[in-house]
């Protein structure tokens, strides 16, 4: 009876997420899907009270951190970053005994019905990852590689800072306009300002996070150290985000990722180290 309360506490709290989200998403169609799973989230509950006989009160904690996690980060991460949460309750309805027969249709709801629903979603900023990607991949390939040619090259923090801002600033606007103009030749549906917007604001911020160190701290090789570790950040958050907004694998996208970069300021490390000797530049 504890674990059929334990189902029911949790389908009453998910019919709240859902119910929320469909109140506040934008378009008819996600609305209309949100509201059709939390019709569902809501018809599994009564199910489960029949056999409890007894009201259970949903998870406010979950309730909240859910829907913050979903205006954050959009809804569709939201949700799936849940539902991937829900693997414990979907083996435990597998393990229900025979008895309970309902048992065996809310969790072909759970595996098919939702996961169908999910698919029809639409939203803005999954339809423009491509120039997420193309923002964080080029600026963390770029940048990796000026910030780390720079530190021995230059051996001065602020001049290494002041030099990899121009440079961020300045690709980062080639970007965009370059993703406007790819963008606009292609007939794949996407507004060309919003696509170069999204790969601008990408570029800019991992522009940010890599500069910071050389600003805060006079150390260069330990500023160098803090950008490669908020490079690795920028690298997991963004991929652990995809893996679980489109359902993607997370760690041979990662790995390739974080290699490409590493290589590249390798790379440059080398490049700088030795135009420094060559030339006796001393700063």
């Amino acid at each position: 009876m504890r674990e059929l309360e334990a189902f029911q506490k949790n389908e009453i709290t998910e019919y709240y997420i859902y119910r929320n989200l469909s109140t506040k998403v934008r378009g008819v169609k996600n609305r209309r899907v949100l509201a059709q799973i939390a019709d569902d989230e809501m018809r599994h509950y009564n199910i489960w009270k029949q056999h409890t006989g007894r009201d259970v009160r949903p998870n406010r904690f979950r309730i909240w951190f859910y829907s913050l996690i979903s205006m954050l980060f959009g809804f569709t991460f939201g949700i799936r970053l849940m539902e991937k949460g829900e693997q414990g309750a979907l083996n435990a309805y597998g393990a229900l005994p025979p008895s309970l027969h309902e048992a065996s249709g809310i969790l072909r709801d759970e595996e098919e019905h939702e996961e169908a629903l999910l698919k029809l979603l639409d939203e803005e900023r999954l339809q423009y990852t491509g120039s997420i990607v193309l923002g964080l991949n080029d600026a963390l390939v770029e940048l990796m590689g000026v910030l780390a040619g720079l530190t021995f090259a230059l051996q001065d923090a602020t001049l290494v800072a002041l030099s990899a801002t121009i440079t961020g600033f300045a690709a980062a606007l080639s970007m965009a306009a370059s993703e406007y103009l790819s963008t606009k030749s292609e007939p794949n549906g996407n507004n060309p300002f919003r696509a170069a917007l999204y790969t601008g604001i990408a570029y800019l911020l991992t522009v940010v996070v890599l500069v910071a160190p050389y600003i805060l701290l006079a150390d260069l090789y330990v500023s160098l150290g803090l950008s490669f570790a908020g490079a690795v950040f920028i690298i997991g958050f963004f991929n652990y985000y995809i893996s679980v907004a489109r359902n993607e694998p997370f760690r041979a996208r990662f790995f390739e990722m974080v290699g490409l970069s590493f290589s590249v300021a390798a790379l440059s490390f080398l490049a700088g180290y030795a135009i420094r000797y060559a030339f006796g530049i001393e700063v």
